[in-house]
């Protein structure tokens, strides 16, 4: 009797825990509301918003740092820009970022969608990052291997033109990237390559 009713008891013990496994799985991680000028984004609560400050924060309207993944020792960043309706064509700018990956381990992915916000475009690029060194007029670069970058350029209606853009190690930005999307509305399971690529 006693073992009938141990079996039961290891029994109800494993569907409880599978239950609530199953049910932190379900969970979305905690998100909130950050305004990036005239743009609502949501991110997860865990990406620190950072104070933006000095001559960066003249085009700058938010920035953030996301912890490293498992493995990964260096955080990764998003920076949000605008440059008050400016800021170039999607062509011009696709082959800018196009100039910031190289490397023999080089992968490019450009794809385009709409969301809440408006239309986007998605620069996906992996490989040694030409990490700009100094104001942007300088063209000073240290290249770093095993990084990723994945920049949006997001056309507001009646507010200009947006770049997300994210950067750090392939498999941080990796696991960022849905939630990047998802900040401002986004799915990449609705996008169309784009021929830039």
């Amino acid at each position: 009797m006693n073992s009938v009713r141990f079996r039961i008891s290891l029994l109800a013990s494993l569907l409880i825990s599978l239950t609530t496994f199953l049910v932190a799985e379900d969970k979305p991680s905690e998100t909130v509301k950050v305004m990036a000028k005239d743009i609502e984004l949501v991110v997860p609560k865990a990406w620190k918003q950072e104070k933006l400050e000095g001559p960066a924060a003249r085009f700058r309207v938010a920035q953030f740092t996301i912890n490293p993944a498992e493995g990964d020792k260096s955080p990764a960043e998003l920076v949000v820009t605008q440059f008050g309706g400016g800021g170039g064509g999607v062509e011009e700018n696709l082959k800018r970022w196009n100039g910031q990956i190289a490397g023999k381990d080089r992968k490019i992915k450009v794809t385009k969608g709409k969301s809440k916000l408006g239309e986007y475009y998605v620069f996906d690029g992996s490989g040694t990052y030409n990490k700009p060194d100094g104001p942007p007029f300088a063209q000073k670069f240290i290249p770093v291997e095993g990084q990723r970058m994945v920049v949006v350029m997001l056309n507001v209606e009646d507010s200009g033109s947006y770049f997300l853009k994210l950067t750090g190690s392939e498999k941080t930005v990796g696991d960022a990237a849905t939630s990047l999307r998802m900040s401002f509305g986004a799915k990449a399971e609705d996008e169309k390559p784009h021929p830039g690529e």
